[in-house]
């Protein structure tokens, strides 16, 4: 018994899209290709828009772009353009109780061909003026939650986590008598990364966190 033409057409076609679409799971893909970027490694970002300490909000997300790309081990691991997503980590107006702007920021994600990638920074922190910082308080925050010269973790003024680095952290941002801390967009930054970070160079990225 012969199936009527257009029977054989509407079976045939779905099942040469089937074997079609196998063919392509047979093939065994190449293995990732993955480089580790080392603790410390500086990641150099450009903010996307403006943010304010009268503005933003502790937990609120921002958004930047890496300017420099990150190498290790002869492999581009973060390109240049890269998107990165960050946190305010504390932000208080001029117009506070203790009268002091303080903006806190910290990175959260490396978007990488649209791949997520979950990272552990240092802050950038910028205060306004009559802040009174303890002595420790330049040293930061350091690699594995510590920190650097024994200060307690998490605090820091300009560039937390390399006191020489400190003006670096916070070229562009103002904060002048009495007034909010204003970081402009573009304003540029530098973080520091405390734990290492896995990135798959070459290959399927298989591993999307």
């Amino acid at each position: 018994m012969k199936w009527p033409r257009q029977r054989y057409a509407s079976v045939g076609i779905p099942v040469a899209i089937a074997l079609g679409v196998a063919g392509v799971w047979v093939t065994k893909p190449p293995a990732a290709v993955r480089v580790s970027v080392p603790a410390g490694t500086v990641l150099t970002v450009r903010l996307g828009h403006a943010l304010a300490s009268d503005q933003s909000r502790p937990g609120d997300e921002f958004e930047a772009t890496l300017t420099k790309p990150v190498s290790f081990g002869g492999e581009v691991a973060i390109p240049e353009g890269a998107r990165i997503i960050g946190k305010v980590v504390d932000a208080r107006a001029a117009a506070s109780l203790d009268g002091t702007a303080r903006l806190r920021l910290t990175l959260n994600r490396v978007v990488i061909n649209g791949w997520n990638y979950e990272v552990d920074t240092t802050d950038v922190a910028e205060y306004g003026s009559g802040y009174q910082a303890p002595n420790w308080e330049a040293a930061g925050r350091g690699e594995n939650g510590g920190a650097f010269g024994g200060a307690p973790a998490g605090v820091g003024t300009s560039l937390v986590g390399s006191a020489a680095d400190a003006q670096a952290g916070a070229a562009g941002a103002a904060n002048s008598g009495g007034k909010d801390v204003r970081m402009p967009a573009a304003t540029p930054l530098e973080f520091r990364l405390i734990e290492p970070l896995a990135v798959a160079v070459r290959g399927p990225l298989r591993d999307r966190r």
